[in-house]
């Protein structure tokens, strides 16, 4: 039986473990959807489903966004094409980064829109230098929370998500929130490194396995559509908001 300086020792490793990941009392009752230990090297201590949520990426490793290989290992442009987006979608890039994506995106949806979330302002910042000089009118800023992509209800016909989802501090409470701003039958499209393939030269909580991110995108209220194995190292998996959610 563990004793009480040694509970309370736990208790206050976790707390600076959940703190320092800006995880505070700002979001009562969200803890009772996951489990709690000591953190991993790469993890934060904090479990979902089964699975230890990674450490985040701040804006300083922005860099490795826009690694020059990067094109040729993620195959971006294949991405956004596989998304089949309409000219007028509404869309948006969750865990947007330095826009990477974003920027694809926008011009294939000439009349609709791009919604850039990120819960780092230094990468929405980013993203303003960007694009501050191109002819890019469609692109909407967001700066979301650990809990809430701050996306208004029922307007989105599709989310990309790219190497972000893993990260996310509060994955039940961001999906739920998502799928409130997806239209009914919009998509959500998740983008994860490969977690059944050891031969993925990526940190084992910075990938995921199809198994797992289909068990935690229907706890979002999401319906599993299809998975399509076209990128080198990535899976790109399909949801959809079904009619009743």
């Amino acid at each position: 039986m563990m004793k009480l300086w040694q509970r309370a020792m736990l208790s206050a490793f976790l707390g600076l473990a959940i703190a320092s990941q800006g995880l505070t009392s700002e979001y009562p009752g969200a803890e009772t959807n996951y489990t709690f230990s000591a953190a991993s090297r790469d993890g934060i201590g904090k479990h979902y489903l089964g699975r230890e949520i990674s450490n985040i990426m701040g804006h300083r490793g922005a860099a490795w966004l826009e690694r020059r290989m990067r094109s040729s290992e993620e195959l971006p442009d294949q991405v956004v094409q596989a998304m089949n987006l309409r000219e007028d979608a509404i869309v948006a890039d969750i865990g947007a980064g330095t826009g990477y994506f974003t920027l694809r995106i926008s011009p294939l949806v000439p009349s609709g829109r791009v919604y850039a979330v990120d819960i780092q302002p230094e990468m929405l910042e980013v993203i303003r230098k960007r694009t501050e000089h191109r002819p890019l009118q469609n692109i909407v800023q967001v700066l979301g929370k650990p809990d809430d992509p701050m996306l208004p209800k029922g307007v989105l016909d599709a989310v990309l998500l790219v190497d972000a989802y893993h990260e996310f501090a509060y994955p039940l409470e961001m999906m739920r929130g998502i799928v409130r701003s997806l239209r009914q039958g919009g998509r959500v499209f998740l983008v994860e490194y490969r977690g059944e393939d050891p031969r993925v030269p990526i940190k084992p909580l910075h990938k995921m396995t199809q198994r797992q991110a289909i068990r935690e995108m229907q706890a979002g209220g999401l319906r599993w559509v299809e998975t399509r194995d076209f990128l080198p190292t990535q899976h790109f998996m399909v949801f959809e908001k079904p009619a009743e959610t």
